[in-house]
């Protein structure tokens, strides 16, 4: 691991909004499957006394079948009290689940503990992207951050999670979520515009471990600028699978990975291995080859990616309980995800010699250091771009019904 001087400026100060993991409080709100948690609403709700209704639930302190909540901000689910009107099914959305994996959660306020509306409230499916910040585990591998454009629950497999920082503080693109004046001094110092896109490319690139957290070494040579903003945009389009128009990742030919014996309709726990020498994934009968080695060893969150993921669809669950209600086999949609993740983490692990080459040429200098930031005026942030914008253009549907005020 490269070390890091103490003038590096930390993330957290570049980009000073953030907010922390959203904590669902019971499970089985989220899953692979988005028909597996409409059957678990209606399982829910369908019927049986309340008793029976709130021991499926699995109350906290911060939920029960009786809260009185608002609305997730854009998301059209009842607010009466789950005892007496849960209202039709919300529609699953797909969120990104820890550093890779994408899931579907139900959208409802009234089932997660701590949902995080202001997070709610700036997603959107054209601007945003969020960057998480990845637990520093010595001894284990990993990056610094993870990006997506889906919104992240900040889920880590291993260690502490992470904080989300949203690249916008409101959709639509608006108003960056950066340090005020940071990218008029950054287009001063290298005498050419810089967009927020630029930056967060650039962190994309740039982004360590460091003690203190997670740092972002700048730069005041154009020509290293250029070449870390270019690498940053193909890891962003790796991480969000082509988000905002782009392309889905593929491997060239002769590499791709495809599916040479398929899954069998039951992939038993623990059933996932890897071939070294056949470059072959296997699970249980299934195979899935050429998969590079890079990308079975790929870490993420204290974790080896490929085996969270698999372990997120085949664990068991507790008899009788909501995460119970499941799919009776292997979907063939996973087989489609695991390919495409394959491909992601592999084209990653390609990346790792240029990101290396871009650190010695960022430490060859001349650096931007967090002094120089200071000197400048640009750090510390104002107390203010730490918190969220506080007023939005829509308005949302605050508990029983009443609209809620911002």
């Amino acid at each position: 691991m490269r070390a890091v001087s103490d003038d590096v400026p930390l993330l957290s100060d570049l980009m000073p909004w953030s907010v922390g993991p959203l904590r669902l409080g019971r499970g089985w709100v989220l899953g692979p499957d988005a028909a597996a948690l409409k059957a678990r609403w209606e399982a829910l709700t369908g019927g049986g006394s309340e008793a029976e209704r709130s021991a499926l639930f699995r109350p906290t302190r911060a939920r029960t079948l009786r809260s009185s909540v608002p609305q997730l901000p854009g998301r059209p689910s009842s607010t009466g009290r789950l005892a007496r009107d849960p209202g039709p099914c919300p529609e699953p959305v797909r969120v990104l689940h820890g550093p890779y994996d994408q899931q579907w959660l139900l959208p409802d306020h009234r089932l997660i503990d701590v949902a995080r509306p202001e997070l709610w409230r700036v997603a959107d499916d054209g601007h945003q992207l969020f960057a998480v910040t990845q637990p520093r585990l010595p001894g284990t591998p990993g990056p610094a951050l993870v990006f997506s454009a889906l919104l992240p629950d900040g889920h880590a497999p291993a260690g502490r999670p992470g904080r989300v920082h949203p690249l916008y503080r409101r959709p639509g693109g608006a108003e960056p979520n950066l340090a005020p004046g940071l990218l008029d001094h950054l287009s001063h110092r290298l005498g050419q515009p810089v967009s927020a896109a630029d930056f967060l490319a650039w962190t994309a690139a740039a982004a360590r471990h460091s003690p203190a957290g997670c740092a972002v070494p700048l730069t005041a040579a154009p020509d290293v600028w250029a070449e870390g903003v270019e690498l940053g945009r193909r890891v962003l389009w790796l991480h969000t699978r082509g988000a905002h128009g782009g392309e889905r990742p593929r491997m060239p030919g002769g590499r791709r990975p495809y599916v040479r014996a398929a899954p069998p309709s039951a992939v038993p726990p623990g059933a996932l291995s890897y071939d070294p020498d056949g470059e072959a994934l296997h699970l249980g009968e299934g195979r899935i080859a050429p998969v590079p080695a890079d990308a079975w060893e790929f870490h993420a969150g204290g974790a080896r990616v490929l085996e969270s993921w698999f372990a997120s669809r085949t664990e068991p669950a507790e008899p009788g309980t909501l995460a119970a209600v499941r799919p009776a086999g292997w979907q063939r949609e996973w087989t489609s995800e695991l390919l495409e993740l394959v491909t992601v983490l592999a084209l990653l692990a390609e990346l790792r010699p240029e990101r290396a080459r871009l650190g010695e040429r960022i430490d060859a200098g001349p650096p931007l250091g967090a002094a120089g930031l200071r000197g400048a005026g640009v750090l510390p942030a104002p107390e203010g771009a730490r918190r969220p914008a506080s007023v939005l253009d829509h308005h949302e549907e605050g508990p029983e019904g009443q609209f809620a005020l911002l």
